[in-house]
């Protein structure tokens, strides 16, 4: 459910708003442990400030009904704590879990096009960094700022109906505090944020980039030189975590100021109080141990609004992942798009945002139902371009993409895509087993299913002995690169789809394997669509019609 919940959010506060109860319930519990542990330090002062008073022999001295507070009030400290640790954490989880639920579902379906700028270092970063910021938002600064300021408020009210000039005293010593240690310790933070995560994200692509190409690295002899580039962004994101300690010891120190100076000016007037019999001595006792409990705890400030500063800079991050303009940008169609049917492009033209030049200019093609079309061309001729099309990716700026005769514009997204099977050029083969990669085509199909799409691509002799459950490795370490196109070409076949996107299927494999794979693929692809994007020469009968992208247009040849 809080998938489906997730899918229908558009932006980071509409994900953190479904939980506002149970943050509500959580900040609720972080002020009821401030206040218990406020009145329970505020009613000791009192009681022992009575009880020395009184003397050891004093006649008529309530001893319990103070003692007894103060044990109620320490175990309602204990019990709230825990409470506000429970709650805190469990709805610090579930946030977590709608973020990345969130971002996944935002991002992912776009990610041939809108990702493709970011290196995957940054992607890891903000994938890992910001969302842990984001998601601690609650623990680390809404529930102590919104509880620290309710004590402020109510600690402040006493203070003033006790004693009015005490009150004063309280009252200007917190607001020193509140406009020193938010300025000192979050000033110019969006910058010194943004400046932390451009260093996580150049460490991150650095070690990634390092264990990719390690082999090209030691046969290059560039090891050392990967290592001090990996000491020097390393000791960039140190730099910044300085910069970010400092501000928050600087907030610390002004805080220690405040309170150095609060505090025997507190005790002169409550002393003076006290002479003049405004107060007794019990009630100001009671109040100077509260004054030291609402100060000390406010300590808590700076490093509380750092975190939420730091959070707001990451939700900015997070969001512009997933706002990026794209391309060609339409409505989402709700039509539910036919079973079957001919894709037709009808004089389509189209350019890529800040770019003149057409990459498709009156371009025509037409797939018949069942019928197998290969698209050939040169690099930079716009073959990527036409399966963003076809994909619903972008809309062209003139003409039209249709399938049984109606506007992909016009079609739901998801259904849409539930209508294709796509081998993308660079089809990862998963860490895990045969079965696990190939259900990712079809979750429900049933191990006769699986066999029949691995004999289909003339695979299922290789996991024979074996069985499904054959470990495959990371990007299908233990099968060679014919059998992890023939797998990932096996889990799109799996899809119940009329129509079938290959995207230069034997790029990297030999002329013999590629054109072995081609002719299982016509064969296993009988009765589909098939668009084949390829600029390799493919063997007599895989297609039945061949065009040639130039200049913008599609020539059949």
């Amino acid at each position: 459910m809080s998938a489906h919940r997730s899918d229908q959010a558009t932006t980071l506060r509409e994900v953190l708003a479904r939980h506002r109860p149970r943050i509500a319930l959580a900040v609720g519990l972080l002020l009821l442990t401030l206040l218990a542990g406020t009145a329970l330090l505020g009613l000791s002062g009192h009681f022992l400030t009575a009880a020395a008073l009184a003397g050891s022999a004093a006649i008529g001295f309530n001893f319990f009904g103070p003692s007894a507070g103060i044990r109620a009030l320490t175990f309602v400290r204990i019990l709230s704590r825990y409470g506000e640790k429970l709650f805190g954490h469990d709805v610090t989880l579930r946030i977590a879990r709608d973020l990345r639920a969130w971002f996944f579902q935002r991002a992912l379906p776009l990610a041939p096009l809108r990702l493709g700028r970011f290196r995957i270092g940054e992607l890891m970063a903000r994938l890992m960094a910001d969302i842990d910021a984001v998601d601690g938002l609650l623990v680390r600064a809404i529930g102590p700022l919104l509880a620290l300021l309710s004590l402020c408020l109510l600690a402040t009210v006493i203070a003033m109906a006790v004693l009015p000039l005490a009150g004063i005293v309280l009252l200007m010593a917190l607001a020193l505090i509140a406009a020193l240690a938010p300025w000192l310790a979050a000033r110019s933070v969006a910058a010194l944020e943004d400046e932390r995560a451009e260093a996580r994200t150049h460490l991150r692509a650095t070690v990634q980039e390092g264990i990719e190409g390690q082999q090209d690295l030691v046969a290059m002899d560039a090891t050392i030189a990967w290592l001090a580039a990996l000491d020097g962004r390393s000791r960039g994101i140190a730099h910044w975590e300085d910069r970010r300690k400092q501000r928050l010891a600087l907030a610390t120190a002004a805080h220690g100021v405040v309170v150095a100076f609060a505090l025997p000016t507190m005790l002169w007037v409550l002393l003076s109080g006290v002479h003049a019999e405004r107060i007794s001595a019990a009630a100001a006792g009671g109040l100077f141990f509260m004054t030291v409990a609402v100060l000390e705890a406010c300590a808590a400030i700076a490093p509380a609004w750092q975190a939420w500063r730091a959070a707001a800079v990451a939700a900015q991050r997070l969001q512009a992942v997933v706002e990026f303009p794209v391309p060609g940008h339409h409505e989402v169609g709700t039509h539910t798009p036919a079973v079957s049917g001919a894709l037709q492009l009808q004089d389509v033209a189209f350019a890529w945002n800040g770019t003149t030049r057409r990459v498709l200019d009156g371009a025509c093609l037409h797939v018949a139902p069942g019928e197998r079309v290969l698209v050939t061309g040169d690099s930079g001729e716009g073959k990527s371009s036409l399966l963003a099309l076809v994909l619903g990716l972008v809309t062209p700026q003139h003409g039209t993409v249709s399938f049984a005769g109606e506007d992909l514009r016009a079609l739901d997204p998801v259904q849409w895509h539930a209508r294709l099977a796509w081998l993308p050029q660079d089809a990862p083969v998963f860490s895990g087993s045969v079965r696990e990669n190939l259900l990712l085509g079809d979750p429900g199909a049933d191990d006769a299913r699986l066999w029949q799409a691995l004999a289909q691509v003339k695979l299922d002799d290789r996991f024979r002995d074996t069985g499904l459950d054959t470990w495959v490795g990371e990007n299908g370490a233990t099968l060679s690169a014919g059998q992890s196109r023939r797998l990932a070409l096996a889990r799109a076949l799996l899809r119940d789809a009329p129509l079938l996107l290959l995207d230069e299927p034997t790029e990297g494999l030999d002329q013999d394997t590629a054109d072995a794979l081609m002719r299982d693929v016509a064969e296993a692809s009988e009765g589909r669509s098939v668009l084949i994007i390829s600029h390799a020469v493919l063997p007599d009968g895989v297609v039945d019609t061949r065009y040639r992208l130039r200049d913008g247009k599609l020539l059949k040849e």
